[in-house]
This record gives C-alpha cells, structure tokens and sequence, in this order.
C-alpha cells in the first residue's frame, strides 16, 4: 500500500468512470442455427444471471447494493441497473496507485460510495453469411476512493470475451487539506495494467490514452482460433476443409472489422 496518499478536506468527489463492450461471435449456418443461438444466449445471460454478476462487482468494489432494476425483453436481451453506496473496503483491492490486479471470478471478496453499474445486453444475428453476434455494455461508475478498475479480471472472465473494449475516465476534482485541487487520486499508465497478465497475453491489444484528459482506452482481440468454439448446432469436423475455410474466413473477417471498428467489404461482397 502507497504511504504517500492523499489527505483530502472532505469526501472524495472524483467520479470514476468505467465502460466495457464484450462481444462474442458465433456461425449459425441455418435460421434453426441463429433461433437456437439467440435461445441459448437469453437463458445464459437472462436478468437474473447478469444481477449475480453484478451483485459480484458490487462485491469486489465493496459495495453495499441499494436498489435492482432488472428486466429481460421480448424478442431478446436483458439489462440490470444497480444503485450502490459505500461499504467496508477490502484493502487488498483498494490499492489502485499501485495497479493491483483485481480478482478472477473464483476469487471474488467484497468499497465504493454512491453511484451505480449498469449491464444491457444484444443478441444479434443475420441471415446472410451466417454470423450471430452477442455483445453486452456494461458501465461501472463510483465516487470515492476506490477505483472500477478491480472489476477488470472478473468481468472478462463472467463472458465468452472475443473482442474486448474498456474506456475509462476519470472526472471532477477533489481538494486536500491544503485546498489543492487533484483530478486524478491514483497512477496509471494503461488498463493493461489492472489485468492479469495470463488474460492480456490471450489478447491481441491496442492502447490510446490522453493522459493530460485522464482518459484510457484499451482494445482487445483474442488471439486463439479452435473453430469449434465458433460454431453452434455442429462442429468442424461435420464440414468439408472448403466450408471450414470459408468459415474461418468469416468468422475472422466479423471480428476484424468489429475490433477495427470498420468493415472491410461493402454488403453484398465477397468474404
């Protein structure tokens, strides 16, 4: 633990700010294909599931919980939304200045002062090249001492995590004793930093940070391809080597273009 913190006159009023987006990728060959995919993500990330995860976050950054609103929807999809405030701090995941991993999900113990976190999830998927997509938007934002950051390990290891976005932010200001005012309370270099390493190096990554805006952005792309993970109702050796390659192609283009965030062939194209 630093022994250099700050002595702050009064609360904490930083507000810190963190966003996912998680994607998961799948070929549905078939409309059955697509029907059961949509199926099978709506019962696994339902409401109900995606409030014990969030009860997990709330946990981890020692929050006490307020009030749920949670609702799944028709056709698809589910959001959960969580008032918190603070709660007993777990100094073991208190400690952002010195970019401790937070906790797997194995591992999950029980800070955080009057904010909330969000999750909405969308199902997707579209006949013509047979790719199903499930991404879910998860916001995580607290005023206090304690940052989001420690929800990192836990929240990529909750989902079936393809392509990864987080975006963090840091906003406000707080004063010491002195009246100094400090826009930032803790060090950080990269989101990278508050990962386990053995989950970074399953990822192709990118980094772009402003530092002087407090600002952070981290992508990131898994790096193995086991083609059966990416198929629904079949598996590769149901398919000729040209339909596994066509396939392949597919399924890496998607996630290409969703990482890159552009597409890389007009609709309609070739793959």
């Amino acid at each position: 633990m630093s022994k250099s913190r700050i002595k702050l006159h009064g609360f904490n009023n930083l507000t810190k700010s963190l966003s996912f987006n998680i994607y998961d990728i799948c070929y549905t060959a078939s409309e059955a294909q697509r029907e059961e995919y949509i199926a099978y993500i709506d019962e696994v990330y339902n409401a109900e599931r995606l409030t014990k995860i969030l009860s997990d976050v709330a946990d981890i950054i020692g929050a006490n919980i307020l009030n749920v609103a949670r609702q799944d929807y028709d056709p698809q999809g589910a959001s959960v939304t969580m008032l918190i405030a603070e709660g007993p701090v777990d100094e073991r995941f208190s400690d952002t200045e010195n970019a401790v991993p937070g906790p797997l999900p194995e591992t999950v113990l029980a800070h955080l002062d009057k904010s909330h976190i969000t999750v909405h999830t969308y199902p997707e998927s579209h006949p013509q090249g047979g790719i199903s997509t499930f991404r879910v938007d998860i916001d995580v934002s607290t005023c206090g001492i304690i940052s989001p950051l420690k929800t990192l390990n836990y929240l990529v290891h909750s989902f079936d995590s393809d392509i990864v976005t987080v975006d963090y932010r840091v906003r406000g200001f707080t004063r010491d004793v002195n009246g100094r005012k400090y826009y930032i309370d803790h060090k950080i270099r990269s989101i990278q930093d508050f990962f386990e390493r053995d989950t970074i190096n399953r990822y192709q990554t990118i980094d772009v940070n402003v530092y002087q805006e407090n600002l952070f952005h981290t992508k990131m792309l898994i790096k193995d391809f086991n083609l059966d993970n990416y198929l629904f109702g079949v598996k590769g050796s149901d398919l000729t080597p040209r339909q596994r390659q066509r396939v392949v192609r597919r399924l890496k283009k998607e996630m290409q273009e969703l990482f890159y965030g552009r597409n890389l062939s007009r609709p309609g194209g070739s793959d």
